[in-house]
């Protein structure tokens, strides 16, 4: 069902039914009424503000003068908050958009809880495409934030910086994950970073970090070690690796401690917060 309609004798037992899972908001109004149109806009704007999240059946009471009676309308504008079919809030008269609003969220969860549901619907559908989960992380970083950094919105932040392969981000989330909230979802992610993490320290990583140690002028090794990093996934240790040389000398080993830097960064992608980080820096030496 669309969230904005008109609410007739035809549909008005689908709208009743309707309000058994979503709430709905019937606006009574009338043309000749300017109070009521000027209600019904205002109700109008927060509606497709907050598209979804609940439904304003819009009553025409010239029209639908039996449903007005039906529901004992005396005076317009009136507005009525419809759940499991029955009234339960309302009000008379002209109200502003932040009493409207005061109101709703008496009776309706959060509004980033409606994004987050579209998020996880997104993750539950299959594959998503780097770029999708780019996308994704992105939108549930706000929404974190807004949700005051609720658990549940944690535990699927860690879940898209595994499956982006952002297992430092990952591991720092979980971090986070109070004793309370460490239900099977978490002990599943938890097990999924301590085989990525296994997978990452591979023979290649660890020899090279050898070499690195015991010869750590040797610019051409610190580059190898970087881009195994980075095919491990392990884009922060690559890149702080290949920043700091570039601190002492931009054009270092010829231009390719440079290339290589910018070569990770491109494999990121755009919208990445570590390759965002990680640009900024690099600016600061350029400019």
């Amino acid at each position: 069902m669309d969230y904005l309609i008109n609410l007739t004798k035809e549909n008005i037992q689908q709208v009743v039914d309707t309000s058994m899972e979503k709430m709905v908001v019937l606006a009574f109004w009338a043309q000749p009424q300017p109070e009521s149109v000027q209600m019904l806009q205002t109700l109008e704007q927060i509606a497709q503000a907050q598209a979804g999240r609940f439904i304003l059946a819009k009553v025409d009471c010239e029209a639908e003068i039996e449903i007005a009676n039906y529901f004992q309308i005396q005076n317009l504008p009136t507005t009525l908050v419809l759940d499991k079919g029955r009234p339960i809030d309302g009000f008379a008269g002209v109200q502003t958009e932040q009493q409207v609003n005061d109101l709703l969220d008496k009776h309706l969860p959060p509004l980033w809880v409606q994004e987050f549901d579209a998020i996880k619907q997104l993750l539950a559908e299959g594959e998503l495409t780097p770029e999708e989960l780019t996308q994704l992380a992105v939108k549930l970083k706000t929404v974190y934030a807004n949700a005051q950094q609720a658990a549940e919105v944690g535990l699927v932040m860690a879940d898209v910086a595994l499956q982006q392969g952002l297992l430092a981000d990952a591991k720092a989330l979980l971090a986070h994950i109070g004793l309370a909230d460490q239900d099977s979802y978490y002990q599943n992610l938890m097990a999924k970073l301590a085989l990525a993490e296994d997978a990452a320290d591979t023979p290649e990583i660890r020899q090279l970090q050898q070499s690195v140690t015991e010869q750590p002028d040797n610019l051409d090794a610190v580059v190898s070690l970087a881009k195994a990093l980075n095919i491990a996934h392990r884009n922060e240790e690559a890149l702080e690796l290949l920043f700091a040389i570039l601190q002492k000398d931009l054009g270092a080993l010829d231009g390719k401690v440079k290339q290589a830097f910018m070569d990770i960064l491109t494999a990121i992608g755009q919208g990445n917060a570590l390759a965002n980080q990680y640009r900024r820096k690099l600016y600061t030496l350029l400019y």
